[in-house]
């Protein structure tokens, strides 16, 4: 993990290997469409007040996310200066937008591969800047190794292979953060244990199915609950049978590595509000019999990362001392085709005592959910939030960067999406249409696993809606888009598994404790 530092040097006198700066674009600049940000100004100093000129000349526009590498001048101890887009100027009187330094901060660091230590010189003129910018180094500084370099036969022995060349960024300094202030030592150190929490779940989400099933998912999180304090439930394929656990049997009984329920159960001794998270946790996912076609195979390790996501928020939780009881639910199962799988037109009997045709094996995840949130409503939270890769309808209707909400509380869906938005997380207000729920009517069971191809997306959560206890604020949280990114990284986001919905959980808890949700 990237180390951070709320550094007291100037960024003139820093020791490091680069200075990052920010610049933004200005029409109406002297610099012709470039102004340095602040935070920069010993710099620009360093660069007799030219270096948006300096940086013009080299093509530079301002863009967010843009990446300039230049020489520094003989006025500052680190040799090179980075200079990353932030996008427009602020209006008079505005800041930075918090989101626009967080891209900025995680695109410096992705280019900082491979340097021991960088000053991030950006603006800092509040805690909550400090704290984005924090945030956007550390998550754009990751990288997963696990699996790659080892020794090179071929070279020396000890030399290491290319994708092993260059690590990640070692260090991060914070310049201009005011590191005896409470509040920006404050929003560094939540900034840190966030930032770990989201790389945890991106190495959950990246590592391959042969090493992530569920069982050693399970033993990942026992291992953090005896690390950050958490209580840790996990109920194995006995406890499943003896408690008619019914879903996550089902779409576990084809593959040699059983289902496993993990709660994960962080208290408070001042708590007054208790919030439920569920996550879908389906290790890797073939479809089942309803195999997948050809290509849409390769990144299905991903489609237990609402699972990932719930894990990390609930640590967060722990490690930021919350004034709120979290409990996570994983339901962890691997979605395989076999002699003993669950074949289209097979009745499971849920967790619930509902019965449900299952019409389609790759409809699976909403099966396992169904139980977790069950049992989780038995518990009488104030709130329930479950976060899945559910469907592929979500995708097509919201993209690769936008996970969709779906609530049975229109104020509580609001609350959701507003403070997705306010951590830099884009979501969508989705409906629950009530005509859709007769496509889900089975001659046969209580209910169908599917519904109306069109909407698809609104169907599995109307699905879901049917396990959640009455009286219970609940949301739905589809992050199918952005859950995996397989293109190429930019800003703080990586190729890979990302941590999607960890920030907006995070939040959640953050409000509930202060009481803001009602």
């Amino acid at each position: 993990m990237t180390a951070l530092t709320l550094s007291t040097s100037g960024a003139a006198t820093l020791r490091a290997d680069a200075l990052v700066v920010g610049v933004a674009k200005d029409a109406g600049s002297k610099a012709g469409g470039l102004v340095v940000a602040p935070g920069a100004e010993a710099v620009d100093k360093a660069f007799d007040g030219k270096l948006a000129t300096v940086l013009e000349t080299l093509g530079a526009s301002g863009a967010e996310g843009e990446v300039t590498k230049l020489p520094a001048p003989s006025g500052l101890k680190a040799p090179v200066v980075i200079a990353v887009g932030l996008g427009p100027v602020p209006a008079k009187g505005d800041a930075y937008d918090a989101e626009a330094l967080r891209r900025a901060a995680g695109s410096a660091a992705r280019a900082l591969k491979g340097s021991k230590k960088a000053g991030f010189a950006l603006p800092t003129e509040s805690a909550e800047d400090a704290g984005a910018v924090a945030e956007g180094a550390l998550l754009g500084a990751y990288a997963f190794t696990a699996y790659q370099g080892g020794e090179n036969k071929l070279a020396p022995k000890g030399t290491k292979s290319g994708k092993d060349a260059k690590l990640p960024l070692g260090e991060v300094a914070l310049l201009g953060g005011k590191p005896r202030d409470k509040a920006f030592k404050a929003a560094a150190e939540r900034a840190a244990a966030v930032a770990e929490e989201i790389n945890r779940a991106r190495d959950l989400i990246n590592t391959p199915p042969n090493d992530l099933y569920p069982e050693s998912f399970a033993a990942v999180a026992t291992a953090a609950g005896k690390e950050h304090g958490i209580k840790v439930q996990v109920l194995d394929e006995k406890a499943l049978v003896k408690g008619g656990f019914g879903g996550l049997l089902g779409v576990g009984q084809g593959s040699t590595h059983g289902p496993r329920l993990v709660k994960l159960s962080y208290t408070h001794p001042k708590a007054e509000k208790t919030l439920a998270l569920v996550g879908k946790g389906i290790t890797y996912d073939s479809g089942g019999i309803s195999l997948k076609p050809a290509g849409h195979n390769e990144t299905m390790k991903c489609d237990m990362a609402g699972a990932a996501a719930v894990f990390a928020a609930v640590v967060s939780a722990s490690r930021l001392g919350l004034q709120v009881n979290v409990t996570g639910w994983l339901a962890l199962a691997e979605n395989m085709p076999s002699g003993n799988a669950t074949r289209p037109g097979d009745v499971l009997r849920m967790y619930s005592g509902k019965t449900v045709e299952v019409l389609n094996t790759d409809a699976e995840g909403r099966l396992v959910l169904a139980d977790a949130l069950t049992r989780a409503s038995e518990e009488k939270p104030d709130a329930i939030v479950d976060v899945a890769t559910l469907t592929g309808a979500m995708v097509l209707a919201l993209g690769n960067r936008t996970f969709g909400v779906m609530a049975n509380d229109d104020a509580f869906r609001t609350s959701i999406h507003e403070i997705a938005e306010e951590v830099g997380e884009a979501s969508w207000p989705m409906p629950l249409p009530a005509d859709l729920r007769k496509g889900m009517d089975s001659p046969t069971a209580d209910i169908a696993n599917m519904g109306e191809r069109m909407g698809g997306g609104l169907v599995a959560g109307l699905f879901l809606q049917e396990f959640v206890g009455e009286g219970i604020a609940w949301a739905h949280l589809d992050i199918a888009g952005p859950a995996f990114h397989e293109g190429a990284p930019y800003g703080y986001t990586p190729k890979g598994g990302t941590g999607s919905a960890v920030r907006t959980l995070v939040r959640l808890a953050e409000r509930t404790a202060a009481g803001d949700l009602g």
